[in-house]
């Protein structure tokens, strides 16, 4: 017997850790690709499945890295952060969301990277028995520690019929009763839907009805398009009082490895943060820090981020249409959020989309990643590797002359 096998924790599996033969979602997206490419060596892989920016960080964010990192004074510990950090991540809720943060010290503090943010939070709020309401399709993180502390995770389905917004007014009243949490994300990943200020003005109101914190992961904030404005739910009366926000400077700043994050609002639920974070880790690299305050302090390296992203678009829903999806350009993230083919004249037929996007790689090694959760969607990336305009062209046609060649049925 494996010595481990009866010390290995109940959340783990206990016994059977270890021993599922389920493979992840991604993980079987690694493995489709690895089998097209020695079907198809000849043909380039069009990979529309990354969830990270197509670019490396700015230069100057790389050379403020650089000018920092061999300081004496950048050596120590950062532990909860540097004050100049969080003074400038003030300073960019003003600037970009015109959100007032009143005591940066208090109000705001820095992550290493939005994902041990969203992993701590449920250790400031759940006990046994807790329940979480998060949505789905939906960043499964802040549900899994949920479930590792005891608690119960209720997932709202984000459908088309309701716009991609969670339906708020039909959770069970036991669930609302031990609810402590609400986990949301817009604008979203996967849906690429955007919050209103009238839906925040609603959760705000249902958080305060029914004694709920509000945790929104604001990851895709300020990558918006067109028309729409960068909305965070601190921007609307009475947020303070229910919700944090927790902000990324991988998607919108291109900087996904460096791992830097912020939290920021209700001030004693940002401090039950610093104090499980205290105990948790000793704070990122303070140089690290520094090149993400130049970041934060220069939001055309978004903006331009923006105007690639939305460029891609526009050609990308075109072509998808064309071919027969029905998509649409969303006002958020760098995510096309399709419904899924039914199947092929030739007489395939797809259960779902994982299938699809299996199909996908196999046949035409275009990788997309599946989305059954809430009903069956692929997603389409932004974030494809392309070299400037024209050659963005040149992918969106390629993409489509091999989806043509498929003869989908939708």
């Amino acid at each position: 017997m494996d010595f481990f096998e009866n010390l290995i924790s109940e959340r783990l599996g206990g016994k059977q850790f270890g021993k599922s033969t389920e493979i992840y979602k991604f993980e079987k997206i690694k493995r489709a690709k690895a089998e097209a490419k020695k079907m198809h060596p000849d043909l380039p892989l069009i990979d529309m499945g990354v969830g990270e920016p197509d670019i490396p960080a700015d230069y100057g964010v790389v050379n403020r890295l650089s000018e920092e990192a061999g300081k004496a004074e950048n050596r120590w510990y950062a532990d909860n952060g540097i004050p100049e950090f969080q003074n400038a991540a003030a300073e960019y809720m003003k600037d970009v969301f015109g959100v007032t943060i009143n005591s940066p010290l208090t109000q705001i503090n820095h992550g290493i990277g939005s994902k041990p943010i969203l992993a701590m939070l449920p250790l400031c709020l759940i006990n046994p028995g807790d329940v979480v309401i998060a949505t789905t399709p939906g960043y499964p993180v802040t549900s899994t520690y949920t479930s590792y502390l005891g608690g119960e995770v209720y997932n709202l389905p984000l459908l088309a019929e309701n716009n991609f917004y969670p339906d708020l007014e039909n959770i069970p009243e036991d669930i609302l009763n031990r609810a402590k949490l609400l986990y949301l994300n817009y604008p979203n990943n996967p849906t690429g839907q955007v919050a209103s200020k009238e839906f925040f003005e609603k959760v705000i109101a249902f958080a305060k009805e029914n004694n709920i914190a509000v945790v929104h992961d604001a990851a895709y904030a300020a990558l918006t398009f067109d028309d729409y404005e960068p909305l965070s739910i601190l921007s609307i009366e009475g947020a303070f009082d229910v919700a944090v926000e927790v902000h990324s400077l991988s998607k919108a700043f291109n900087m996904t490895g460096w791992r830097l994050a912020f939290i920021t609002g209700n001030e004693k639920l940002v401090k039950a943060f610093a104090t499980v974070k205290d105990n948790t880790d000793s704070g990122q690299f303070r140089a690290i820090q520094k090149a993400g305050i130049y970041a934060l302090q220069h939001t055309e390296i978004t903006a331009a981020n923006c105007e690639r992203y939305s460029r891609r678009f526009d050609m990308l829903v075109s072509a998808l249409n064309r071919v027969g999806f029905k998509a649409v350009k969303p006002k958020g993230t760098f995510y096309c959020y399709v419904p899924a083919p039914k199947g092929t004249k030739s007489g395939i037929t797809f259960e779902n989309a994982e299938q699809v996007s299996e199909y996908l790689i196999k046949q035409s090694l275009i990788s997309t990643v599946p989305w059954d959760n809430a009903g069956a969607y692929i997603r389409f990336s932004m974030t494809f590797d392309a070299n400037g305009q024209e050659d963005e062209q040149r992918m969106i046609d390629e993409l489509e002359k091999r989806l043509t060649k498929l003869d989908l049925v939708f």
